[in-house]
C-alpha cells in the first residue's frame, strides 16, 4: 500500500509540472469553459441548460482521453514497465495510477464548473447535488477506463490521437453536449447512442436536474457502468509491458469489444 500511494503522488504531482498535462487537465477544459459561458451563452441563452454539465463531461474527456492515454504509451515505449515487471509491479496498479490519478485532476475542475456556473453564467442549480456528484464519478469511470484501454491497444503517440480524436470530437457534436439529444434527427440519435457522453448527459438531466429524457436513465448508468467495467477488463487483459514484445495476450482488436453496451443499448431501442 505504500509503494501504491507514494507512485500515486508521484505520478499526481507529474501532472502539475507537466507542461502537457496542465494544459489538458486544466487550461483546456477551464478556457473552454470560459468560452462557452461568455460567448455560447450570449449566441444562444438556451445553452444554460447544458452548460454545467456539459462542461463537466468535457473536462472528464480532456483529461480520460486526451490527456492520459499518450503518457501509457510513452512510458512503454521507453521501457519504463520492463523495470517495473522485473521489480514485481502488476499491470493493475500500473494502469490504475495514471487513471486515478487523470480522475482526481478532472474531478477538481468539475468542481471549480460545478461552483461558479451559477453565479457566473446563470446556470440551472441542480436539484439533486448528490446525483450530479455520484454521475461524475461515473462518466470519469467510464472515459477513465477507455482512456486507459486507448493507451493500452495503441501501437504509438500517432494512434493515440486517431483514437481518442475519434471518439472526443464526435462526443462534443453528437453527444448532447452542444445540441440536446433530443433536438438530433433520428438516425443521429442512433448514431450518438455509441458515445459514453450521450449517456452521462442524459443521467445527469434525469437524476440532477429531474427532466425528462429521451434514454431511459437506468439504461444510461447501466451503459456507463458495464462499459467501465469491460475497458478495464480488456485493458488488463491486453497490457503489453514491451513495445518490442512482439507476442501479447491478445489482439488489439478485441478492445472492440468495449462498444458492445453501447450498440446492445442501441439495438434494444433506447429511444423512447
Amino acid at each position: 500500500m505504500t509503494a501504491f500511494t507514494n507512485h500515486f503522488l508521484f505520478e499526481f504531482k507529474t501532472g502539475l509540472r507537466n507542461p502537457s498535462a496542465m494544459m489538458m487537465f486544466y487550461l483546456l477544459p477551464l478556457g473552454f469553459y470560459a468560452v462557452m459561458g461568455f460567448v455560447m451563452v450570449a449566441i444562444n441563452p438556451g445553452f444554460r441548460e447544458l452548460l454545467l454539465p456539459a462542461m463537466i463531461v468535457f473536462s472528464v474527456m480532456s483529461g480520460t482521453i486526451l490527456g492520459m492515454p499518450n503518457g501509457l504509451v510513452e512510458f512503454r515505449e521507453a521501457g519504463i514497465y520492463r523495470s517495473f515487471k522485473i521489480n514485481g509491479i502488476p499491470a493493475v496498479s500500473i494502469l490504475s495510477i495514471p487513471a486515478l490519478s487523470t480522475v482526481i485532476h478532472a474531478l477538481i475542475v468539475s468542481l471549480i464548473i460545478a461552483l461558479t456556473a451559477t453565479p457566473l453564467f446563470d446556470a440551472p442549480v441542480p436539484e439533486n447535488w448528490l446525483a450530479l456528484l455520484l454521475i461524475t464519478f461515473l462518466a470519469a469511470f467510464a472515459f477513465g477506463t477507455l482512456g486507459m484501454l486507448i493507451g493500452v491497444v495503441s501501437s504509438s503517440s500517432r494512434a493515440v490521437v486517431l483514437w481518442s480524436q475519434l471518439i472526443y470530437l464526435p462526443s462534443i457534436l453528437l453527444g448532447g453536449m452542444m445540441i440536446p439529444v433530443a433536438l438530433l434527427p433520428e438516425t443521429v440519435q442512433k448514431v450518438s447512442g455509441l458515445l459514453p457522453s450521450t449517456y452521462a448527459m442524459q443521467a445527469y438531466f434525469a437524476f440532477a436536474y429531474n427532466q425528462e429524457t429521451v434514454i431511459d436513465p437506468w439504461l444510461s448508468v447501466a451503459v456507463l457502468l458495464v462499459s467501465g467495467i469491460l475497458a478495464l477488463s480488456l485493458s488488463i487483459y491486453l497490457f503489453n509491458w514491451d513495445s518490442n514484445n512482439q507476442t501479447r495476450r491478445g489482439s488489439p482488436l478485441l478492445a472492440l469489444l468495449v462498444l458492445l453496451p453501447y450498440i446492445a443499448a442501441v439495438l434494444i431501442g433506447f429511444i423512447q
